[in-house]
């Protein structure tokens, strides 16, 4: 296999792009995990543990995927095209409702926390500070939908696995091995 270019080719993501999409993917694995496991075994000190980082990941999610929206716009004349792939409008609009998702719903859980008065730190960075009052019409929307739209999250990026299982085993185009780093075939 060649060398990988820092900055996305025409024929493959970058190291950064990948970096990025590897990172995240853990992080939310992570979030999932959390979450996953106090639905399951309620609160107990692990998951206290588990759960008590969900907040500051949340808050590097959000970074990582603006971040992320950035070194897209940096490299879109450069990245692989969708031009030719099978179901081409439908990647646009899975990957299109990806990064909405991974906006929304870090974004409207940090707002909730703000609205919350309650204090933010990432590994001792204090991010926001405590508040004496709560601000209830920021608290609101996260309170209505922000477990639902993360699993909707969920949802959507098994079926982003299940598309990359297609390419990669079943229609075997290479479009899997431009994200996974491993040669077409």
């Amino acid at each position: 296999m060649a060398r990988l270019a820092w900055r996305d080719t025409p024929e493959a993501y970058g190291l950064v792009t990948r970096g990025l999409h590897w990172t995240m993917a853990t992080l939310f694995a992570w979030q999932w995990l959390s979450m996953a496991c106090r639905l399951i075994f309620g609160r107990t000190p692990v998951t206290a543990v588990m759960v008590g980082s969900h907040a500051p990941v949340g808050t590097v999610l959000l970074l990582l995927v603006l971040v992320r929206i950035g070194w897209f716009l940096a490299n879109r004349h450069r990245r692989p095209s969708h031009a030719g792939d099978r179901l081409a409008g439908l990647a646009r609009a899975g990957h299109a409702l990806l990064y909405l998702l991974m906006l929304v719903i870090p974004a409207i859980a940090l707002l909730r926390h703000y609205g919350a008065g309650r204090p933010l730190s990432i590994l001792g960075v204090p991010v926001l500070q405590a508040r004496p009052e709560k601000i209830e019409w920021m608290i609101a929307p996260a309170n209505a939908v922000h477990g639902w739209l993360g699993w909707l999250l969920l949802a959507v990026v098994v079926g982003h696995v299940g598309a990359v299982l297609l390419h990669r085993f079943v229609w075997r185009d290479g479009v899997a091995a431009r994200m996974m780093g491993r040669s077409p075939g």
